[in-house]
């Protein structure tokens, strides 16, 4: 508040410096679509661990890929991801009702709420209140225990209310209209069902997940895209404008029975158009010792693995460092699907195909970082997965950190401290080594002033913030060139 003197004296007044700090987003949150056995279907759902996934969508599931995906994602360094999961239509919850007087259901659809039985106890102390516990049907251990629940709506600890808001298992309805506790009993929850059978890479799998992907539009941020196994040219587009739009990447797992004949002329055209920058395609599946299987070899798609090297890679470098390279290892393959030599390589990386490798010394590696515009004949902008990966992460931070922009006097005052804070937060990134040149003044400029914007913009409400930058390309092709000395010979 502006100081106002009425007696001789100093006064003291406190200035704003106009500096607004702009944080950088994370990078490496990991959306995952596709089937899993139970979880929630209404929402995405954010998993921080394996355990975390085991515990809220089953685990490891011979029908979900995507349950794979998950797992190789937080063992080779993925430490934040959202969970969509794909079911059909008619999908219905498990149930089972108490006494006449409480119905009980599963969380979420599917019969997997089937195993397991539901106990109430009358409480010895206060007939009014009562025990639920939640059974494992096979060994009767309790899973979730709720005590000193109460059948009245007004209670504090009214049983549907608390069950509902607290359990990871089941949800319940009161029915009856009986403010009495439910008798003694034990009764399993039976039913459920897991919707129409989709098959992954069908007409009815991609619009199941067409719907179901909307529940990332209620997700304050993600940054990566995986739909383990989905290779169908018809599907992938959608996917790819639906990540475009989110500022997201989407990681494209090349068909199962891919070779390097039906690659060597690069992916079907219709993957590669306009929205193909925010994508990346990875050659081949992987092979893996499979804990369902006894140790038997399955092959699994790629994308979940490579997703966690991307994460790991921001982690230890930063999102302008290439996910691929000696660094890029991939933990818990057995072996590939396919090994490729130099020369098979060499045909598939001009044309946009991440090739997974296997060297002597360093294992199993990613050994490609093109996005799917990347073919050496399109000459885009945008070939390298890092180069876009900055600017997603560059338009996603200026986009939230200058939001405190909306609505102040538009004149050379905020043009000002526009500049000041872009240009803050591009210095920090470039002395982090984001950027190539030997000064800030080759790495990167700040312009906004009124050459950006002018007294027409002005009067329409506009400002125009320019950002330009010069990104780090990878060191794709390192050549060495050798030449003898020739000894003492004098010219």
């Amino acid at each position: 508040m502006p100081v106002t003197p009425t007696y001789p004296g100093v006064y003291v007044e406190e200035v704003s410096s106009g500096v607004r700090t702009i944080t950088g987003v994370a990078t490496s949150i990991t959306a995952f679509a596709g089937f899993a056995p139970r979880g929630a279907t209404d929402s995405a759902t954010s998993v921080l661990s394996w355990a975390e996934y085991e515990r809220k969508f089953g685990g490891l599931n011979r029908d979900s890929l995507m349950s794979y995906a998950v797992n190789h994602f937080f063992g080779n360094g993925g430490s934040r991801a959202y969970i969509v999961r794909v079911v059909g239509g008619g999908a219905l919850p498990a149930t089972v009702t108490i006494d006449s007087k409480l119905i009980v259901n599963g969380k979420n659809p599917g019969t997997w709420a089937a195993a397991n039985t539901i106990k109430t106890l009358l409480s010895t102390f206060d007939a009014t209140r009562f025990t639920l516990q939640v059974l494992d049907a096979a060994s009767s251990t309790p899973l979730e225990t709720f005590a000193n629940l109460s059948m009245k709506d007004a209670d504090p600890r009214f049983a549907p209310n608390i069950i509902t808001s607290q359990s990871e298992l089941i949800s319940a309805t009161k029915t009856g209209g009986s403010d009495n506790p439910p008798a003694d009993t034990t009764a399993p929850i039976t039913g459920g069902n897991n919707g129409a059978a989709l098959t992954l890479n069908s007409a009815n799998f991609e619009v199941a997940l067409t719907n179901a992907l909307k529940s990332l539009d209620r997700v304050d941020l993600f940054n990566i895209l995986c739909v383990p196994g989905e290779t169908r040219k018809e599907g992938i587009p959608a996917l790819q404008k639906f990540c475009r739009d989110h500022r997201a990447m989407l990681i494209v797992d090349c068909d199962q029975n891919a070779t390097i004949t039906s690659l060597q002329n690069g992916p079907d055209s219709s993957i590669t158009q306009a929205d193909s920058i925010n994508s990346a395609l990875y050659f081949p599946w992987l092979n893996i010792s499979d804990p369902l299987g006894g140790g038997a070899v399955l092959s699994v798609p790629p994308s979940g693995i490579v997703a966690g090297v991307y994460s790991r890679t921001d982690a230890q470098r930063g999102v302008w460092k290439a996910p691929a390279g000696t660094d890029a290892s991939l933990s818990g393959v057995s072996s590939l699907g396919f090994v490729a030599s130099d020369a098979e390589n060499g045909l598939l990386n001009p044309k946009a195909v991440n090739v997974l490798r296997n060297f002597p010394v360093y294992g199993s590696v990613v050994w490609g970082a093109r996005t799917l515009a990347g073919n050496d004949d399109r000459g885009s902008e945008w070939k390298y997965v890092p180069i876009r990966r900055l600017a997603l992460f560059l338009e996603e931070s200026l986009y939230r950190g200058t939001q405190w922009v909306v609505f102040e006097p538009n004149d050379e005052p905020l043009w000002a401290q526009i500049r000041l804070n872009v240009g803050a937060f591009l210095n920090d990134l470039f002395r982090q080594g984001a950027f190539q040149g030997k000064s800030p003044r080759d790495a990167y400029f700040v312009k906004c002033d009124s050459e950006t914007t002018t007294q027409s913009d002005i009067n329409r409400g506009i400002v125009n913030i320019l950002v330009g930058f010069a990104p780090l390309k990878p060191a794709e092709f390192v050549i060495l060139k050798i030449q003898q000395m020739a000894g003492q010979l004098q010219s």
